[in-house]
């Protein structure tokens, strides 16, 4: 193998080595020695994506068609890389600064190194990848920090700016880590990092180049002390009810609380979304009110967050009506091809509307001043919508020219009250600033939501518009949330993303089919996942509402994987619940253990373990006590009053049990002075009835124990038992 040309790039973590015919041939930990790249793979270093051929001889010999160029030569001088491409007269030079805990890569340039012939000096260029690597599957793939670890090595590409688009393709026993660039975003003077250490020092070389760039600090988010700490979530906190808030908040040792924008914005559901000026009558003073209420939060301990869907534009807010923004999205563009009078209910137009929207209050046209919705279109000339009504969401009908443009809205599919702002205006940017002075009332971590309600290109739009927030919140969050990320978001969106409400009936399976099987898949990116937006129900005819059980599996697997839940906690609710105060017990539990790091790396594993569930004791002696637990099948004849979960520990049977939704008596056939009845282990209660019938209360949950030679009996005990009113 000729390596004469070879180009090498170093620094003291990695060597990489690319054939001066951009072949990639190697990329070393020089610490252990390990080779990264798998084996046997012509990958070149870099491509470009033409969306068809444009050099002359090339456009005439292939199909016009999207088409793929790869990189067949490369040249290092001094610090610039030189890439050729086959077929087409491009050089993309690519600029290496080596640092000691990366390598970082920008595109600077495309070079015409022929002529067209036709008047063209600008790349026709729709996108490109200037680092691409075929790194050898190593167990643990990182899809959103995009990089592939063992417990020895990690190799990271890991994009140093938002514009700059890093991605990986599944090869064969490989994953091609890739950075490039886009041309609906920005085609040069993009950068990404590569990183190549020791598994243990990754986040360190992460956080490196954060400050060198100036990025959003991700990973001293994911060191900090409340990184998994569950939250208490609000909509409705007010300068009036805030004490109860924060009673109930302490009585389930939450730590962080974090605030609805409806809870101080006049709103109306999502359709007042920006108009971030107008408060709610219980603030009489705006944000003076505001301010005062969270450092009433803080005060009793607790660190308060908000929650805005910082995309969105409500439809009566001023951005609508009554005359709608310039800047509000369209997904079509269509030309007027008669012109539009003040009362015509029929739009006709030069281009087809073919696949334009149908679901319903979705269907709207932006024209002017005027929103105009419309019953259908025809999909044969003339092409017509029809069915129209004019100047919905009280905006201004007016009159168009024959070839006025206009667009089909970008309205939300969430409810279609509110719509997508064009995040190549600077409305985003406008937005931000309404979020940034609300912020500044003491806010310290955030939630995006609605983060996937952009333009596309996805990739960059989604963490573009979050960062375009995030970097107007002083001080900078310590932490976030969003409903959507993508790579770049890894910096700022340090919490992932939180389920939304599962049913009382279906959370069990609802964890497991979604949090339980993403954890794992987040700790490959060295994060966490919030295990859901809890909700909250009473038990009534339709549910048996929200019960200790259900929030001892979430919470117990959340914990498994280091994560934090949150609840949805409306006053009316948490009052009227018989259960709150057994409800919030189990979360209070559950956040000490996160603050205190009292779980084991072995008590994790086994609470990994979806098909089982657990019970988080407090014993004899004051201290947590974790042991497996099982429902109690068959109870009272099927009695669907009373919840009881069985478990052993130290030569005992118990069953702790509660009644669902009130309180009663529990009448077991059995003697009463074999039981032990119990607030909490070690605290005693006496036991009514005789040697032939034990009678105890059913309400809050309690506590019954046996010797274990009792086993039996007290199954059969309880399922003869009676539940009496």
């Amino acid at each position: 193998m000729d390596t004469t040309h070879d180009v090498v790039i170093e620094n003291r973590q990695m060597r990489l080595v690319i054939g001066s015919d951009a072949i990639v041939k190697s990329l070393v930990h020089k610490p252990t020695g390990i080779e990264c790249l798998a084996p046997g793979k012509r990958v070149p270093l870099s491509t470009i994506t033409e969306p068809r051929p444009y050099q002359n001889e090339v456009k005439l010999a292939y199909p016009n068609k999207r088409t793929t160029f790869k990189a067949n030569a490369v040249r290092l001088e001094g610090s610039t890389l030189t890439i050729g491409y086959e077929l087409i007269p491009w050089e993309a030079t690519v600029s290496v600064r080596i640092a000691e805990d990366y390598i970082a890569f920008t595109l600077e340039a495309f070079n015409l190194t022929e002529p067209y012939g036709i008047a063209m000096t600008e790349p026709p260029i729709s996108e490109m990848w200037f680092l691409r690597l075929p790194v050898r599957e190593l167990g643990h793939w990182g899809d959103w920090l995009n990089v592939v670890w063992d417990d020895r090595v990690a190799v990271n590409v890991l994009a140093a700016e938002p514009c700059a688009n890093a991605d990986a393709e599944e090869g064969d026993g490989c994953r091609i880590l890739q950075a490039g660039s886009d041309i609906a975003v920005k085609l040069t003077g993009v950068t990404a990092a590569l990183i190549t250490c020791a598994t243990d020092e990754l986040l360190d070389k992460v956080a490196q180049v954060e400050k060198d760039y100036g990025l959003p600090q991700g990973v001293a988010s994911r060191r900090h002390a409340l990184y998994n700490a569950s939250y208490y979530w609000t909509a409705n906190v007010t300068p009036a009810n805030v004490d109860e808030h924060i009673r109930y908040a302490r009585m389930g040792g939450f730590r962080l609380m974090n605030i609805y924008y409806p809870a101080f914005l006049k709103s109306n559901g999502y359709k007042l979304i920006g108009d971030y000026d107008v408060y709610r009558p219980e603030y009489p003073r705006g944000k003076a009110d505001l301010r005062a209420m969270l450092d009433k939060i803080k005060a009793a301990g607790i660190t308060p967050g908000c929650h805005f869907l910082h995309s969105h534009i409500g439809r009566e807010s001023h951005y609508v009506t009554p005359a709608p923004d310039r800047r509000l999205n369209l997904l079509r563009i269509f030309t007027l091809a008669r012109p539009l009078g003040l009362d015509d209910t029929t739009i006709t137009v030069q281009q087809n509307p073919i696949h334009s929207t149908m679901a319903k209050g979705r269907r709207v046209l932006k024209i002017g001043t005027e929103l105009i919705s419309y019953e259908g279109y025809t999909t044969t000339a003339p092409y017509t919508f029809f069915g129209c009504q004019r100047g919905i969401d009280k905006t201004t009908i007016n009159t168009q020219p024959e070839g006025a443009l206009f667009g089909l809205l970008d309205v939300s599919e969430f409810g279609a009250t509110s719509v997508y702002l064009d995040q190549y205006s600077d409305l985003q940017d406008e937005v931000a600033a309404g979020i940034a002075e609300i912020w500044d009332a003491g806010f310290e971590f955030i939630y995006f939501d609605g983060s996937e309600g952009v333009n596309p290109p996805f990739w960059h739009h989604v963490a573009g518009a979050q960062y375009r927030v995030y970097k107007r919140l002083q001080p900078e969050p310590i932490f976030a949330e969003g409903a959507a990320k993508t790579h770049f978001s890894w910096h700022m969106l340090s919490g992932g993303n939180a389920f939304d409400i599962f049913k009382p009936e279906a959370i069990k399976d609802e964890t497991t089919r979604h949090p339980c099987r993403e954890a794992p898949r987040m700790r490959d990116n060295f994060t966490r996942l919030n295990f859901g937006w809890l909700g909250y129900w009473v038990p009534s005819d339709a549910t048996i509402g929200t019960q200790p059980d259900q929030l001892e599996f979430v919470t117990c697997k959340a914990a498994a994987w280091d994560c934090p839940i949150s609840i949805h906690a409306n006053l009316t609710t948490l009052e009227q619940h018989p259960r709150t105060a057994d409800n919030f017990e189990v979360f209070r539990r559950w956040e000490e253990v996160r603050a205190r790091g009292w779980l084991s790396e072995e008590q994790k594993i086994e609470l990994r373990q979806n098909d089982r569930e657990f019970i988080l004791l407090i014993n004899e002696d004051g201290d947590f006590e974790l042991v497996p637990c099982a429902p109690v099948a068959d109870l009272a004849g099927g009695s669907k009053a009373v919840c009881a979960y069985l478990f052993e520990r130290r030569g005992k049977v118990g069953v702790v049990y509660w009644h669902r939704s009130g309180d009663a008596r529990l009448e077991l056939p059995m003697d009463r002075t074999a039981l032990t009845l119990q607030e909490d282990l070690g605290k005693a209660l006496a036991i009514a009835g005789d040697k032939a019938r034990a009678v105890v209360p059913v309400g809050k949950r309690r506590y019954l124990t046996v010797d274990a030679v009792h086993r039996q009996e007290l199954l059969e005990a309880l399922a003869a038992a009676r539940v009496v009113a």
